[in-house]
């Protein structure tokens, strides 16, 4: 997260497309053989990456991403120093920092069904006053960077619909300011770093929120968009 990219050296950096000609950072890589049979990966790719523009946007939009697949054997000649933006906002670059995915099982919160909803809310209630367990922040989706699952909205889901087919396009990745606040971190944090310090990514992402990219499964190019989402 937030390091160098295993990028050809003959390809073109991607650049900004409402800043002329200022490039984009990196903001993950995972190679498919880190998270098998959990991100369906196109035919023939195994190596996600993705990219966004740190600085401020037009129209109230916090980042302008890129999403890359390709296949890491064919790389080639790598490049050896990508472009610096020569203007950031800081806390939208990544600290960088190696990950190493985990699958976890995760439930809808905010995307229950509302006819499901009615059913749970009250018994979501009473374990939360019985156990201390809140549904939302504990038992339903994870907190922080991730892969697929569910969008951890704090506001209204807005699930985008693919501009060229109008199917529901799926989460592919979520991108927070945080690991995790203190309630969610009671649940979610790893055996092996309980007691350990917590360092977060470096992110202000708005009020302390997100960025969830979004991927049409159907339609040839993987079109995707993003969504923002904030408490």
């Amino acid at each position: 997260m937030g390091g160098p990219l295993l990028w050809p050296a003959e390809e073109a950096w991607p650049l900004c497309p409402e800043h002329e000609g200022s490039p984009m950072v990196p903001v993950v890589q995972i190679y498919r053989g880190a998270v098998p049979d959990i991100v369906p990966f196109p035919e023939g790719c195994d190596l996600l990456q993705v990219l966004w523009c740190p600085r401020k946007h037009s129209g109230g939009r916090w980042v302008v991403p890129d999403v890359r697949w390709r296949e890491a054997g064919a790389v080639g000649e790598v490049l050896s120093a990508p472009p610096s933006p020569t203007e950031i906002w800081a806390n939208y670059v990544p600290r960088p920092c190696a990950v190493h995915p985990e699958p976890v099982p995760e439930y809808p919160h905010w995307d229950l069904d509302d006819d499901l909803w009615d059913q749970l809310e009250f018994r979501f209630l009473d374990l939360d006053q019985e156990t201390g367990w809140d549904h939302q922040s504990h038992l339903s989706t994870a907190p922080g960077t991730k892969l697929v699952g569910y969008p951890g909205w704090s506001q209204e889901p807005r699930w985008p619909d693919c501009a060229e087919c109008g199917k529901r396009m799926e989460h592919l990745l979520t991108v927070e300011s945080t690991e995790g606040d203190a309630l969610s971190r009671r649940a979610w944090t790893p055996v092996e770093d309980e007691g350990v310090p917590y360092e977060g990514p470096g992110l202000v992402l708005g009020d302390l929120g997100g960025v969830y990219l979004f991927e049409c499964h159907t339609c040839p190019g993987r079109p995707f968009t993003h969504r923002y989402d904030c408490p």
